[in-house]
């Protein structure tokens, strides 16, 4: 059985590209940010600096997620490593959460109390630009990879990109995503200090900047929750299933089928099957065996566990 076409079609290599891109882009942003915000005592630049250090820093950990995520199964954990990809990009937010939104808000309220005028508006807004840029291509690879993947099971980008099984696409496409929302609140706050000469409006924004990657970070948080505690595959993905499985020569029917998520891309099932005609007892073992075994050939089943199902039992249609 395979179900390559309705689980996400990137492979982990373009998780991996997509997260090295993110890390290049965030790593160059966050030093010319920080050397903009020594320079023109911006908050506003302060607090889009210390986001872009955040993000450089989650992409190691997504990098350490993708790497310990494919681990082969063994002897300990039979069913995998998958789940790491959850925890470390669990790590990833809560960094975002802490370090990202925290210090931008806590920033920008002490300015709001101690502010000093800003100078030197032009390279701020140098810096901001090529910091758009930068970002806009990390965005781009990040947002192709979900499209295709969308594409894939009749989603739109936006919902693919909450429900993915790929923690780490979906968090440079979030990061990113709230990366280019934050330097346009940046650049507002610095224009609008340069305009009025007030240092109240920079201050804001770096609060708003820290607003905003909360709220990022909150949905990163509980996305990767939901995947820990056990996420059930999408209706689709579960129709898809039942139609390739009643295809199987020696399945009949399905009365019950559980599909979970133990990693990105890799789904655990269990399964009630009736078995086509009328098996010796001395098969019946042999037979769910056989037929475990030819579902696990795809690279998306981690494990398969069939049971059989009484005659009164409903069957699953799709």
């Amino acid at each position: 059985m395979s179900t390559e076409t309705e689980v996400e079609t990137a492979s982990g290599d373009e998780s991996t590209t997509t997260v090295v891109l993110a890390f290049a882009a965030n790593g160059l942003v966050a030093a010319a940010k920080t050397v903009a915000g020594v320079i023109t005592g911006s908050a506003s630049m302060v607090a889009e600096a210390t986001h872009s250090w955040a993000d450089t820093g989650n992409e190691v950990l997504l990098l350490i997620a993708n790497r310990r995520s494919r681990r082969p199964a063994d002897s300990e954990h039979p069913l995998g490593y998958g789940r790491e990809a959850y925890i470390w990009s669990m790590f990833a937010a809560l960094g975002l959460f802490a370090l990202g939104a925290g210090v931008s808000i806590t920033h920008g309220v002490q300015e709001l109390f101690h502010s000093e005028p800003a100078t030197d508006f032009g390279i701020a807004y140098a810096v901001l630009a090529v910091s758009f840029v930068l970002e806009a291509i990390s965005f781009r690879q990040a947002y192709r990879q979900l499209r295709a993947e969308a594409h894939a099971v009749d989603r739109d980008v936006l919902d693919q990109a909450m429900h993915t099984s790929d923690p780490t696409t979906r968090a440079v496409f979030a990061e990113d995503a709230a990366a280019l929302v934050g330097l346009v609140i940046a650049f507002a706050g610095v224009l609008a200090h340069q305009i009025t000469g007030s240092p109240v409006p920079d201050a804001i924004g770096s609060i708003g900047v820290g607003v905003l990657l909360g709220v990022v970070a909150i949905i990163l948080i509980d996305r990767n929750r939901r995947f820990l505690v056990g996420e059930e595959a999408s209706p689709a993905l579960r129709a898809a299933a039942v139609t390739k499985l009643v295809q199987l020569p020696d399945i009949d029917r399905i009365t019950f089928l559980r599909m979970e998520y133990l990693g990105p891309r890799q789904v655990y099932l269990v399964a009630s099957i009736d078995l086509v005609g009328d098996y010796a007892e001395s098969q019946v073992a042999q037979t769910l065996r056989n037929l475990e075994r030819s579902i696990e050939r795809s690279p998306r089943v981690v494990r398969a566990v069939l049971t059989l199902s009484t005659p009164e039992e409903p069957s699953i249609s799709v």
